[in-house]
């Protein structure tokens, strides 16, 4: 008989504000994951009970929520106890924009949640659930950082592994190392919030005028421009500790507010604004942007944020990433070098840093790296689906294509009912090719949507890599975006050995490469300008057969197998979920083509 589990990634304060998603499991198996953000075209759909991503999940299998084992959530409230002194204290004290009765109103709120937590730590979900069908399953809850870990390790082929969870805080964790094996799980170090890595650098974004939980990829895109800097490196180190043993909370023991006024005291600069100031409101009373969990439900995410820094703004940047990765490295080497293992797994938000990736791959301690590619709190439900298996059973993983697909009879009607003009080329891949190869750039929609923040060929937006030019077309008319901004390639994984560094398959963009010193000229649009690095998506004909013959006519027209992939979605919105979605997006961006499954757009 089948079984059917439903991991879910919930809102409110006992589960976190941002990232609301939801996985089913089949036979212990995922087959379907997507993110809530892809249907409220919210980003990090905050606030957000993942709703339509359950229904989703149910309409793939075509069950109902009565057919369901059990309902998985990547949070354990019970544990959340341990937060009560350290957010009260922050309210109490850090707060100074506050009256005493604001203070004490959010005080209660806190200790209201926390009876809560201890006594009916699931009730709402239950009673948001039973809104899509009844009657609802047994729900369980799992530590939010062993999500984290499970997801890692049990879906790669390592007998062993040393596992990293990072990320701003989950439950009382901020930073776990385990030792995992066939067995399982065993947990041998916990960094406690608010010693947190994530938060430190997600204050860094935030004093640079970036959305903490939205801005910190651009903060590490922003570190290749600076430079060591005595001073900023000083004086950062004179306030943390680095390393194994390191100690961050000096900064961030308090609200984000207060680590961005410790940063203005330090370096003697005012913050950057962010496109509209960030309001100070808080965490307990469900509506937060300058706390450590996110942007506030004010404000939409339209943060273009400072299109022009300084030096010293890069240079900060450019430390900051230092000090992560060195922290990062050496706690690695510490543990692979006392376990005597050299596989590393990487989860957790933090973990999307590919620069860091890069260094964890570069050590004499480690041989091989798995990076969950849904490493944030999206990709936490597939940890706590794993969690209770046994790692043999689980298989590799080789996609997260997990998302909705769209047949052609709906995207013809689609199409007819908008009364676009469309044709079916006999051979798509060729023409495409061909016309991306004369410089148009096109919007590339097919098969099922991406789970996670990359978008892997179903969902891309695509290019010609081989000039700057066209880089900056897409950053300028397409994307709306800082023309600092890198973009990363879609190459050929027989490619790998030409163009990139001690390459190897990355089919996730994930993970950092040096570019052939040779090659580079030949891809200059996904080469990031300051330090010659790419981030690719390497693909073989299994993974996804149509974008790998897509590459192979792109290399037989201009003999490079490589195209410049970028995600399908304006700025400042989610990736494109729906074909009327990828329409409107190709009418409202500067694209010239849009292909969807069959047929292929051109603007008139």
């Amino acid at each position: 008989m089948t079984t059917y589990e439903l991991a879910i990634k919930p809102m409110g304060p006992l589960y976190g504000h941002h990232d609301q998603s939801a996985v089913l499991f089949e036979d212990g198996d995922v087959v379907f994951g997507v993110e809530e953000e892809r249907f409220t075209r919210e980003k990090h759909a905050l606030e957000t009970f993942p709703k339509e991503s359950v229904k989703a999940c149910l309409e793939h299998a075509q069950i109902e929520m009565g057919d369901l084992d059990r309902v998985l959530v990547p949070f354990e409230p019970s544990l959340m106890y341990e937060r009560i002194w350290p957010l009260s204290k922050r309210y109490l004290f850090y707060a100074p924009e506050l009256d005493k009765l604001h203070r004490i109103w959010n005080v209660k709120n806190i200790l209201k949640s926390q009876v809560r937590a201890q006594l009916i730590p699931t009730r709402r979900i239950e009673g948001r659930l039973s809104e899509i069908g009844t009657p609802v399953p047994p729900i369980e809850t799992k530590r939010h950082h062993a999500c984290h870990a499970a997801s890692a390790f049990y879906p790669t082929d390592f007998d062993e592994a040393l596992v990293l969870t990072i990320d701003g805080r989950g439950e009382n964790d901020a930073t776990v190392v385990w030792r995992a094996d066939q067995s399982g799980l065993e947990r041998l170090r916990t960094y406690d919030y608010p010693n947190s890595l994530g938060l430190l650098y997600g204050i860094v974004t935030a004093y640079l005028g970036f959305y903490i939980q939205n801005g910190e990829g651009k903060v590490m895109g922003l570190a290749p421009y600076g430079r060591p800097n005595d001073d900023i490196e000083s004086s950062l180190r004179s306030q943390i500790e680095t390393g194994l043993e390191y100690d961050v909370t000096e900064i961030t023991d308090g609200l984000v507010y207060r680590g961005t006024k410790r940063l203005e005291e330090l370096f003697g600069r005012p913050r950057r604004l962010a496109s509209h100031e960030q309001q100070f409101v808080l965490e307990e009373s469900d509506r937060t942007l300058y706390d450590q969990d996110g942007p506030s439900v004010d404000a939409q995410i339209e943060d273009k944020g400072p299109s022009e820094f300084d030096q010293w703004e890069k240079d900060l940047a450019f430390v900051t990433q230092q000090l992560l990765e060195e922290t990062v490295v050496d706690i690695i080497e510490h543990y692979a070098d006392r376990l005597g293992i050299s596989n590393v797994c990487l989860a957790g938000g933090v973990a999307l840093n590919c620069k860091m990736n890069k260094r964890v791959m570069e050590s004499e301690y480690v041989d091989d790296v798995f990076v969950q590619p849904v490493a944030n709190d999206a990709g936490v439900p597939i940890g706590a689906g794993y969690l209770d298996q046994d790692p043999s059973d689980v298989s590799p993983q080789t996609t997260v294509y997990w998302g909705p697909d769209y047949q052609s009879d709906e995207i013809e009607e689609c199409l007819e009912e908008r009364k676009i003009s469309y044709e079916q080329p006999d051979d798509l891949e060729r023409a495409v090719a061909e016309r991306i190869a004369d410089g148009d750039l096109v919007g590339w929609f097919q098969g099922r949507m991406e789970m996670g923040p990359r978008a892997l060929g179903n969902r891309s937006i695509l290019a010609d890599p081989r000039t700057a030019e066209s880089r900056d077309r897409v950053n300028e008319y397409v994307k709306h975006r800082e023309g600092w901004r890198p973009f990363a390639p879609s190459m050929l994984e027989e490619a790998v050995d030409e163009y990139l560094v001690d390459g190897k398959p990355a089919p996730f963009m994930i993970k950092t490469f040096d570019v052939d010193p040779e090659r580079k000229d030949e891809i200059e649009a996904v080469v990031h300008p300051a330090d010659d690095t790419t981030r690719p998506q390497t693909v073989n004909e299994d993974q996804n057969p149509r974008y790998y013959r897509l590459l192979s006519e792109f290399e037989d027209i201009t003999g490079v197998p490589v195209l410049l992939n970028t995600s399908f979605n304006d700025h400042a919105e989610p990736i494109v979920n729906t074909p009327t979605e990828a329409i409107k997006d190709f009418y409202g961006m500067g694209l010239d083509v849009l292909v969807l499954n069959d047929y292929l757009v051109e603007k008139q």
